[in-house]
């Protein structure tokens, strides 16, 4: 049997790292600037912890948006938990790292896409919901305000 280093599953696993380390920051100092994220994660993931309402109503994949209204955001080697303002009722969220889809700073136009194997390599475009699709905060989208397409990183194409 011939040994290999599986770069994509290392370089998921420090993409992820970096998320840990951004929100746990966030965690301790608040938001900084115009900073915000969009976070999409998988709701059929066995260890994600959302109302049932919210997994029926989102059956594949929700977009959650920490920005003007998140409480409790914490971090643990597992995932992060934080609790969401929807329509006036607050739930809290439990999303294990390998959970999420994408990861997405509009502020500065970073973004972040975790793939599954065998999926096609997808053009390098920010993940962020379209205008008027309701997001996690009670917000309706970017605001589109004149920036450019962001860079995601996607490392699918590197794999055989």
């Amino acid at each position: 049997m011939t040994r290999t280093i599986d770069y994509g599953h290392l370089m998921h696993r420090h993409m992820r790292g970096l998320i840990h380390e951004v929100l746990e920051d966030v965690a301790a100092n608040g938001l900084p600037g115009k900073h915000h994220f969009f976070i999409t994660f998988d709701t059929q993931h066995p260890d994600v912890e959302i109302a049932d309402w919210l997994s029926d109503r989102y059956p594949g994949e929700m977009t959650i948006v920490i920005q003007h209204w998140f409480a409790d955001l914490e971090t643990s080697e597992e995932g992060f938990s934080v609790t969401l303002n929807f329509g006036d009722n607050p739930e809290p969220l439990f999303i294990p790292w390998d959970a999420i889809k994408t990861f997405v700073d509009p502020s500065v136009e970073f973004g972040l896409r975790f793939e599954t194997q065998g999926a096609p390599a997808q053009p390098t475009e920010p993940e962020t919901p379209p205008p008027g699709k309701p997001t996690r905060d009670g917000d309706e989208g970017p605001d589109g305000g004149g920036r450019g397409a962001g860079q995601v990183v996607s490392l699918d194409k590197f794999r055989k």
